[in-house]
């Protein structure tokens, strides 16, 4: 084997240059044998030149053509440095600015003193402040005052809140964690801080969850951000019945109001809060029914059973048989009078007048149970019964086909209201059991589409069915989806239709195309 050359390497380029060895030989390839006669030579450069039969190879005079071209290149690489800007970040004014006369309190003209605590402040800052520049711009004595005591007559502000809400006015951004927003919004709010306030709003309206709905509708309510609020009640609608849970009924109770109201306003009592909103979510044509009204109805009374025995914890298995075996006892006091009629249950009285009843009584077991809780009273019922009766007799004795045209507001308040929750997507077919006055409807859901068929003859039904030969549907569908808190991530409706259908005729409708919240 011969001697294997060395390898040094040249400064001033980036290239390596092989020199000859004290002996000559041939090196040694990767298998340590000679390189053979006519081997190739790769030098730098990228050029391929054969070998002769020394398996050294020269290139002076190409070298010397590369020196000169990596000297061009280096120099075109010190101009592109010399002209290319670098950035570094400095220490902004605003962080400045916060830090040295906020934090530090450099060069104060002005102390705030509110719930023990002292800021050393500036009064060129706090007249970005609607409630300081009324103060220092009128003929209040506060404006020649150096020390200025505030008065915190919301109890849901606190020391931290204020903290932000001054230092808001030093900076450009500010960071609002949900668990602060209310005692932040609430601070700002008394001393006029538009900017803080909108996010605030913001901050609410993106973290709305089973955990802070309650407290934002009520906050926001408080504090004039009707946005929020609308939100909130939007995130109900969609979630009361869709994703029931014990801890949103137990949010939707007076003692969780509480935790959220300060003493700013007066304002009617917290159970009356409570009482207004759920019934604003029960009477809505907006609420997301799953399967029947009777399921709305045992929501309520799941509901009522917890604002009465706030105490009880449990799983939400537990809760329907614990509430049915508390109103079973409270029904040997009360023999001949319901539940709603007792001094417990007059307070829920506007809340379950807005039940649907005349679809709860069309089906015999869900009848059943309505007598046997005996929660409505009896004259409610009665009532009910008469109507429905009265309705049947028009639909088979008068020719009462049903709607003729769109009547919105009978539509909102009256209408039949039922929802199924569509796992994937698929085929879906539904038909819902009661009484119907004969009239068997079939719904399908399938690629966007939904089928009606009015089933006469086709196929097996439980009960009588019309045999008149046209009968008239209103309805409005609504498609929704919803991410893991309950966020509308996107909706489709129909809107308003009206369909005839013949006997055992199927027609269908199709959603439009996808609006995203």
């Amino acid at each position: 084997m011969g001697s294997l050359s060395s390898r040094v390497l040249r400064r001033g380029g980036s290239r390596a240059v092989q020199e000859r060895g004290s002996e000559a030989g041939s090196a040694a390839g990767p298998g340590g044998g000679g390189a053979p006669r006519g081997s190739a030579c790769f030098c730098r450069g990228g050029r391929k030149r054969k070998r002769s039969s020394s398996s050294f190879c020269y290139c002076e005079p190409d070298s010397e053509d590369e020196d000169e071209d990596e000297d061009e290149d280096e120099g075109d690489q010190q101009e592109r440095l010399l002209n290319t800007p670098r950035r570094k970040k400095l220490k902004s004014t605003s962080k400045y600015i916060y830090q040295t006369l906020f934090l530090n309190g450099e060069n104060s003209d002005i102390k705030i003193c509110a719930l023990g605590e002292e800021w050393s402040l500036h009064k060129i800052y706090l007249c970005q402040s609607g409630y300081f520049s009324s103060m220092f711009s009128g003929s209040w004595k506060e404006s020649s005052m150096n020390t200025i005591e505030l008065e915190i007559p919301d109890q849901n502000i606190d020391v931290e809140a204020l903290q932000v809400a001054f230092g808001s006015l030093y900076r450009d951004d500010v960071l609002i964690k949900p668990s602060r927003v209310i005692a932040i919004l609430a601070a700002a709010c008394m001393l006029q801080l538009d900017g803080l306030i909108q996010q605030c709003g913001e901050t609410m309206k993106e973290t709305i969850n089973v955990k802070t709905v309650c407290g934002y509708y009520t906050s926001a309510g408080t504090y004039g951000l009707d946005s929020v609020k609308k939100k909130c009640l939007e995130w109900l609608l969609n979630n009361l019945m869709t994703h029931q849970s014990v801890d949103l009924f137990k949010e939707l109770s007076p003692l969780s109001c509480k935790r959220t109201l300060g003493m700013l306003h007066p304002r009617p009592s917290i159970a009356q809060l409570c009482i207004s909103l759920m019934k604003q979510l029960i009477c809505s044509s907006n609420l997301f029914v799953m399967q029947v009204e009777m399921d709305v109805y045992t929501a309520l009374k799941k509901w009522m059973f917890l604002q009465l025995v706030p105490s009880w914890n449990g799983s939400l298995k537990q809760l329907l048989s614990e509430a049915d075996t508390w109103f079973s006892k409270r029904r040997k006091d009360f023999e001949d009078i319901a539940f709603l009629e007792i001094d417990q249950g007059k307070a829920f009285i506007p809340v379950f007048r807005h039940l649907r009843l005349q679809y709860i009584i069309s089906d015999l077991a869900s009848a059943r149970i309505i007598e046997r809780d005996a929660l409505i009273p009896s004259e409610w019922l009665a009532s009910v019964y008469k109507q429905q009766w009265f309705a049947m007799l028009r639909a088979e004795q008068d020719s009462d086909t049903g709607p003729q045209e769109i009547n919105k507001e009978e539509l909102e308040g009256n209408s039949m209201r039922c929802g199924r929750k569509l796992a994937k997507d698929g085929e879906y077919c539904w038909r819902w059991t009661g009484f119907n006055f004969g009239f068997d409807l079939l719904v399908t859901y399938t690629n966007r589409y939904i089928i009606f068929k009015r089933n006469t003859l086709n196929q097996p039904c439980s009960g009588s069915v019309s045999l008149q030969p046209r009968r008239n549907i209103a309805f409005r569908l609504r498609l929704a989806s919803l991410d893991s808190s309950g966020k509308l991530i996107c909706s489709r409706t129909t809107g308003y239709q009206i369909l005839t259908l013949e006997k055992d005729q199927a027609k269908h409708s199709k959603f439009p195309h996808i609006s995203r919240s």
